[in-house]
């Protein structure tokens, strides 16, 4: 069976401030025998502009990423964020609708996913060789992933597969985290409050870590429990996919 060529679109949050994340999807997708590429003129998607309501700054975005990621030879576009292949899949349709370039994007379009979905829908892999991790977690399902993109029960038959790992649902696991962006900003009292709701319904099921296929939520519920002393940690899940090896 020929490798996959698979390339990999890294988030702004992950590039700036987790790129061990970023390591990691690679050390995963090559572990499962895909060629993996990293085009190094590659930015951000675009979405802090379209959710501010900057359209044509992010028409301008957007054109660029077409530019990057509208290759013919690959065979997928993986991310490790569902926030930002949501806006590609979604957003981008009505960016790219009166634009001469509709059908390239759409061809494009369809080979974008989130790397979870990538590992159970594609490669059809729900076992990490290698994964461990001696502990209780609960899974965090982003509005992006659930809403955007209809990830739920990937992660989690990834997540169960784990050695080592007991998976918990906590209350509520569909509600919001509170980040949103620039929702954090703007409205932070309501933000916060939405976190601290996320955080006690985790810690009551006496889960140690929170795992999401998003790192804007793990950042915004990780900042709350450490300003608040909460005795849990967040955990990107390509992060504990790889966390035996």
């Amino acid at each position: 069976m020929p490798q996959p060529v698979v390339d990999i679109f890294i988030p702004c949050f992950i590039d700036q401030m987790f790129p061990q994340t970023a390591w990691n999807m690679v050390k995963l997708l090559e572990a499962l025998g895909c060629q993996v590429r990293y085009n190094t003129n590659q930015t951000c998607c675009g979405q802090p502009a379209y959710n501010a309501g900057f359209q044509k700054e992010c028409r301008d975005v957007a054109d660029k990423f077409l530019e990057d990621f509208a290759n013919e030879d690959s065979d997928y576009i993986v991310a490790p964020s569902a926030s930002c292949v949501g806006m590609i899949r979604n957003a981008y349709a009505n960016i790219f609708v009166t634009s001469s370039n509709f059908t390239r994007y759409r061809t494009m379009e369809r080979k974008v996913l989130e790397l979870t979905e990538f590992l159970t829908d594609v490669l059809q892999v729900t076992h990490i060789p290698g994964a461990k991790l001696n502990a209780k977690v609960t899974y965090h399902d982003s509005c992006s992933a659930l809403r955007e993109c209809g990830i739920k029960e990937g992660p989690r038959k990834l997540l169960e597969m784990v050695e080592g790992l007991e998976l918990v649902e906590m209350r509520d696991t569909e509600t919001c985290c509170g980040f949103g962006g620039t929702f954090a900003a703007k409205f932070d009292a309501i933000s916060v409050a939405m976190a601290e709701q996320k955080v006690e319904n985790a810690l009551s099921t006496g889960a140690e870590y929170i795992v999401s296929t998003d790192t804007s939520c793990l950042m915004h519920l990780d900042a709350y429990s450490k300003k608040n002393n909460k005795p849990i940690k967040t955990l990107h899940i390509a992060d504990l996919l790889t966390s035996g090896w």
